[in-house]
């Protein structure tokens, strides 16, 4: 994530993009999303899905007009020290105007028309063809102020997903297995609410297994953090696979339930308490920007990449909806539970026990494969942030320090608290709030200014975001800082209420 450019990889077809997109976008938020629909009420939380569904297009299209500016740029420097280096050859003077090119990047000579640049490849100067990361693209558009905030940004979303994660495979297995061995046995879903100081094994209460689950959740894959990992074409292949059987299961079973007459579902319209959480949860939901570079690079053609960015969150926010819809009306809202998944390990709900273990361990299998790739990405951002040019770490802050700093802090919060709810809400409104909003907006506005400085003014990027004009960069920065300033006053009231 805070790498340069690398190899574009193997190339795939627009379609296969789009599922790719799908299978990214649609992973753990969409687990707390039914409870936090029920929480906000049925209509506040469909009209907010669908806002920040179309906030979250918007930016995505800002974010593909930066690669192409980002591209445009490397390509022009390639072909201008080109330029020199056959400059060079010829003139033994010593001085050619390439040496007064750029400075810091951004300006140009003025003895040479950079409009030669674009006769000479004007059609393809904005293809996308080379990966260049996020990281990247701050650290060639923005100042150095833009660039640590760009990195705390990340490095705070990246502690919330691990958080999350360390959080959500415990809670997965302390109610199955609690459930299982207790006295209320496969009753994970009913009507029992369940204290963390209620039994679990004899003297073993729920916390204390939660916490037994956590510590050894850490020993199996906290010292991956000290290597480097790598996710395999066939690893992603079998975790999407068994995400997409798991969503479907969900939603058949719901509606078989409600078709039956057993739905328990009385949602409300509107309850404003619950904007907050469901702010950060739909936020978290829509998540792809930060992974865009590496998906959109190998598309094979990219002419209507908009178009399908398009119909895959269409195809995105219907899936959301029917799935929070049939859970807010099969389930009680005081049933549904932080991870939706736990709600079909119930037998009254399903009498298949290999099922009922499926869903319920769904979030234990498909998590850890990703917890050890997020966490070697956050200990790079790290070294990333912290790297000076030519200089190296000691083998201790390399091997010991950096992979520490990674992953005690998201193990002490998920140690603390197993809300899973309020831990991606708040990652989500804050740190997801700024990757998804704020950094493509200025992304967006500094790329166009620096591809007008380059190329000259009637210079047009061919990914130009259909949002072209500059009153949608500004609305998305004074939402994302609304935002902030919204969630940040919520959060205050509701304590000094309390």
């Amino acid at each position: 994530m805070a790498g340069g450019i690398t190899d574009t990889g193997e190339l795939y077809s627009p379609y296969v993009g789009l599922v790719y997109m799908f299978n990214l976008i649609v992973g753990t938020g969409a687990l707390t999303m039914p409870k936090a629909f029920a929480t906000a009420g049925w209509l506040v939380s469909l009209i907010l899905l669908m806002f920040l569904g179309f906030m979250s297009y918007m930016t995505t299209t800002f974010v593909v007009e930066a690669m192409a500016a980002a591209n445009a740029q490397l390509r022009w420097k390639r072909m201008e020290k080109r330029k020199e280096d056959d400059e060079d050859e010829d003139s033994s003077s010593g001085v050619s105007d390439s040496d007064v090119l750029l400075q810091d990047g951004y300006e140009r000579a003025e003895t040479r028309p950079i409009l030669s640049v674009q006769r000479r490849g004007s059609a393809n100067i904005f293809e996308i063809t080379e990966r260049v990361e996020m990281g990247q693209m701050a650290s060639m558009f923005f100042n150095k102020v833009g660039v640590n905030l760009f990195y705390f940004c990340i490095i705070i979303y990246l502690y919330g997903d691990l958080a999350i994660y360390a959080a959500a495979v415990p809670v997965s297995l302390m109610q199955v297995t609690c459930s299982v061995t207790g006295n209320h046995s496969c009753s994970v879903g009913d009507s029992t609410k369940y204290n963390d100081t209620d039994k679990c094994w004899g003297p073993i209460r729920r916390i204390d297994a939660y916490r037994l689950y956590l510590a050894a959740f850490t020993l199996l894959l906290g010292p991956f953090t000290f290597f480097n990992v790598q996710k395999t074409k066939y690893l992603q292949i079998m975790t999407s696979l068994m995400r997409w059987i798991a969503f479907i299961l969900m939603i058949i079973l719901a509606l078989i339930r409600i078709s039956r007459g057993q739905a328990e579902g009385h949602p409300s319209m509107a309850q404003l308490s619950g904007i907050r959480n469901l702010f950060g949860v739909c936020v978290y939901s829509f998540m792809c920007q930060h992974s865009l570079p590496s998906l959109i690079t190998p598309i094979s053609k990219k002419k209507h990449v908009n178009k399908l960015v398009l119909l895959d969150y269409i195809l995105i926010l219907a899936f959301y909806s029917l799935l929070s819809f049939t859970a807010i009306y099969c389930f009680r809202n005081d049933t549904l539970m932080d991870m939706y998944t736990l709600n079909f390990t119930n037998c009254e709900i399903i009498s298949v026990a290999f099922i009922r273990y499926f869903l319920g361990l769904f979030p234990v299998f498909t998590i850890s494969t990703n917890f050890p790739i997020i966490a070697v990405t956050l200990r790079n951002n790290w070294k990333t942030l912290f790297h000076r040019e030519g200089g190296t770490y000691p083998w201790v802050v390399d091997r010991i320090v950096f992979p520490a700093i990674t992953l005690i802090p998201p193990v002490l919060v998920a140690f603390c608290t197993h809300d899973l709810e309020s831990l991606v809400g708040i990652t989500g409104a804050y740190a997801g709030n700024g990757i998804q909003y704020l950094i493509p907006a200025f992304l967006a506005y500094c790329s166009r200014k620096d591809t007008q400085l380059v190329f000259g003014s009637g210079t047009v990027n061919k990914h130009l975001s259909p949002f072209r004009h500059s009153f949608w960069i500004v609305f998305v920065l004074i939402w994302g800082f609304s935002c902030f300033v919204f969630v940040t006053a919520n959060i205050v009231l509701s304590e000094s209420k309390l």
